[in-house]
């Protein structure tokens, strides 16, 4: 264990945002791990699960007093199956039950097979500013392998609509590293995402995680020396065409980061409503950083004789540290120095600048007397720099 202080006065309150988590999709894709659960009934519980949504935030608001919401993200699953009217429903609630700046960005997670022209205008006259689209690939072999219910064509549809109904911005969601990828599948699938002219754009690399059917049966993925060139020469197109790389996975224009992502890696607050969804609250008059986690299946969460949280614990001064710079050496940008102790209340101890030196000699991270910032060396292996940093 890292010997850490709290130090009393100096723990601040980061800006705070809200999660809100829709559970259902159309079908489970094979290589995902989030808590979704595919369609078993034509009509799904919407007036029901937005009762209980809005249940749920009434509980948590007790935790943030009049602090404003900066940002909204509605994550799934497959949020666009619910209807606009529902949306309209939560979002008019969660704006009577806390304090929603004017300007927070509010972001909706859609699938393309599951768009439509006058929906989308809905969903923005309902509030929605931003929109995420899950696209993962243009080419039809790729979504059939990935499980997706969309094709190409039904991307490119989504990307256009998006693009006219008013939303201050949208994403496209975008893998690689895909079963039987090559190079010049990886870099047309970028150049096709790039003719959509998303405003911002995620790049994930396909990742094997445990609980999934890749797992149970594992696709032949790319080597490593592939996965490099893919990513150099991704990279290498997306900076060309006036992208900027702000995170690990993301890209955007300038000005056009995501904020509710951004707060995320900057180690600032959120509620997490919904089934599984997760929390980050600072306390500061005792200092302390409470961490929660929602009742994860759909039918245990809509039960109304149990509490909605099924954890709620302070977190440990000695996992702090880790936790901090997880998160926030994700970002491309510098990080003041003043923000460890603004947002822990731990102080810089010696073992804590012990590994943060470690990391320096091995020219993963880069320092000044104000900031430090990750190198490109530290961006290409940071799992290698955060094990340094533990």
């Amino acid at each position: 264990m890292l010997n850490t202080t709290i130090q009393t006065p100096s723990l601040q309150l980061p800006p705070l945002s809200l999660y809100i988590h829709i559970p259902w999709c159309v079908q489970k894709c094979p290589y995902c791990d989030f808590n979704s659960h595919g369609q078993k009934q034509h009509v799904l519980p919407e007036a029901e699960y937005v009762s209980h949504l809005l249940a749920d935030l009434s509980t948590d608001a007790l935790l943030i007093g009049d602090r404003a919401i900066h940002s909204i993200f509605i994550g799934g699953g497959t949020p666009s199956l619910f209807s606009a009217q529902a949306i309209d429903k939560l979002l008019a609630g969660v704006r009577q039950r806390v304090n929603v700046r004017p300007d927070a960005e509010i972001t909706l997670e859609a699938n393309p097979g599951t768009v439509e022209s006058q929906r989308f205008a809905d969903y923005v006259q309902a509030g929605i500013n931003r929109i995420s689209i899950g696209v993962q690939s243009f080419q039809a072999d790729k979504l059939l392998d990935l499980g997706r219910i969309h094709d190409d064509e039904q991307a490119r549809k989504a990307a256009k609509i998006a693009r006219s109904v008013g939303l201050n911005s949208f994403n496209i969601d975008l893998m690689h590293g895909l079963p039987k990828q090559h190079l010049v599948d990886a870099l047309f699938d970028i150049q096709q995402a790039i003719e959509q002219q998303p405003p911002h754009l995620s790049w994930y690399q396909l990742t094997i995680e445990p609980n999934t059917q890749f797992h149970s049966k594992p696709p032949k993925l790319p080597q490593d020396e592939l996965l490099w060139d893919i990513q150099e020469q991704g990279h290498a197109l997306l900076e060309a065409a006036g992208y900027e790389q702000y995170e690990i996975s993301a890209y955007s224009k300038k000005g056009q980061q995501c904020q509710h992502n951004l707060n995320y890696w900057r180690f600032g607050d959120y509620l997490g409503i919904g089934c599984g969804a997760h929390g980050k609250i600072t306390h500061a008059d005792n200092n302390q950083i409470l961490r929660t986690v929602k009742v994860k299946h759909p039918k245990g969460y809509m039960d109304l004789t149990k509490s909605y949280t099924v954890s709620s614990h302070a977190v440990e001064p000695s996992d702090l540290p880790f936790e901090f710079f997880m998160n926030r050496l994700r970002l491309v940008e510098a990080c003041p120095k003043a923000d460890y102790t603004r947002y822990t209340g731990l102080a810089i101890t010696p073992d804590v600048q012990d590994n943060l030196d470690k990391a320096i000699q091995k020219g993963l991270l880069s320092e000044t007397p104000s900031h430090w910032q990750v190198t490109p060396l530290g961006r290409r292996y940071l799992n290698t720099l955060l094990e340094v940093l533990v």
